[in-house]
């Protein structure tokens, strides 16, 4: 009891572990003076858990679980009761309507979630629906982007297999080596091209399908709109340096 003494009058605060009686999950460590009233202590702990001040009940444990009073008189000190560092003050919530009770402050899944029908809702303005269905009234539709099979095919008939060409974007040089439809990578005409550099992504074989043959990392598929043919002849890698 001598050392407790000297602890309590060496040091004027205390942490204590404190514990809820209705809220399983619920721990903290708070630090309090010792010559707070247990009223006092109660209404700090009613601002933490919830639990009112008149339907509070307070016990001291020790740091081994061990129970060494009930804080029953609100007009005594806290250092009354000795309590050290790491002891554990536990609430005891007295009220059975208690906002702490029936266990929904810790279980979501408790709480009566909010409906509203779909009539209801798309009646609301400043809404995320009416802010998507602006959006989408601003963007042009598929459809209207959608480039023409026929201007595709236009652009084809001049887009000969074994034709030099550049593609763009990157202005990439190589030799055309497919033109026509090709159902697995979507409708219209596309261009088989193999680069004279490995700036490609295949071998001209693209999901299961040859549409035609080069070097690994050589071919592409592009649409023709992409395409320019004429006179592109292999880039010289030296042909920028300085003399």
């Amino acid at each position: 009891m001598a050392s407790s003494l000297q602890k309590i009058e060496g040091d004027e605060s205390v942490l204590l572990r404190v514990t809820h009686s209705n809220l399983k999950t619920f721990t903290a460590d708070i630090r309090f003076s010792l010559q707070l009233t247990v009223e006092a202590v109660k209404d700090k702990l009613w601002k933490k858990c919830g639990t009112s001040v008149n339907s509070m009940h307070l016990e001291l444990y020790d740091d081994a679980r061990n129970k060494l009073a009930d804080l029953s008189d609100n007009s005594k000190l806290l250092a009354f009761y000795s309590p050290l560092d790491e002891f554990r003050l536990h609430v005891v919530d007295l009220d059975p309507s208690s906002v702490t009770s029936g266990g929904w402050l810790e279980d979501t899944s408790l709480v009566e979630k909010y409906k509203i029908s779909d009539e209801a809702y798309n009646k609301l303005e400043g809404t995320f629906r009416k802010y998507k269905e602006k959006l989408s009234s601003q963007i042009p539709s598929t459809v209207e982007t959608k480039i023409p099979d026929t201007y595709m095919e236009d652009l084809c008939a001049n887009i000969k297999a074994g034709s030099r060409c550049e593609v763009e974007p990157g202005a990439k040089r190589g030799v055309v080596k497919f033109v026509g439809r090709a159902e697995a990578l979507g409708p219209g005409f596309w261009v088989g091209v193999q680069y004279d550099e490995p700036l490609g992504k295949h071998d001209g074989m693209v999901k299961g399908v040859r549409y035609f043959e080069c070097p690994p990392s050589h071919g592409g598929m592009v649409r023709p709109e992409k395409v320019k043919v004429g006179d592109y002849p292999e880039r010289d890698p030296f042909e920028d340096d300085e003399i």
